[in-house]
């Protein structure tokens, strides 16, 4: 063995646990873990279609919707069994959104939220305040929600 080289090998694998560690123990501490509710006795369930549209797409889905009086909400569009599209979760400051429709998904707070999923997160608030509405009809921007149930 080279003299020395032992010595290098164990100074860089040092270097490099010691990196490991610092971005595990930074990751750790900015990805923090949003907890939500689950769905429990007093959460309405609405199960029906959705039409979605945009000057340049239109989609004819299944929903099911779940929310709760705390401000608790769940949005699962699927076209065809097993095939989620937009899977969103959402309370009062923070969201999930994953699906198809999600790109590469986003998590965080929801005034944070990409422009592309602003719409969908604004829905929220049109099933919180008229639980009782057999038809929700919501359009911002280019964007219109035509819920049916």
């Amino acid at each position: 063995m080279i003299p020395g080289f032992a010595h290098w090998i164990r100074a860089a694998a040092s270097v490099c646990l010691g990196a490991v560690s610092l971005f595990d123990f930074t990751s750790c501490t900015t990805l923090a873990h949003h907890q939500f509710s689950e769905p429990a006795a007093g959460w309405r369930t609405k199960t029906g279609q959705l039409l979605y549209a945009t000057p340049g797409r239109t989609l004819i889905g299944d929903v099911i919707v779940r929310f709760a009086k705390t401000g608790d909400f769940q949005l699962i569009v699927s076209k065809g069994p097993g095939i989620t599209l937009l899977s969103l979760r959402q309370d009062a400051g923070f969201a999930e959104v994953k699906g198809f429709f999600a790109g590469r998904g986003w998590t965080g707070p929801v005034q944070q939220a990409p422009p592309p999923l602003r719409g969908w997160l604004e829905l929220r608030d049109q099933f919180l305040s008229a639980p009782e509405r057999k038809v929700v009809r919501y359009k911002t921007g280019d964007e219109t929600f035509l819920f049916r149930f």
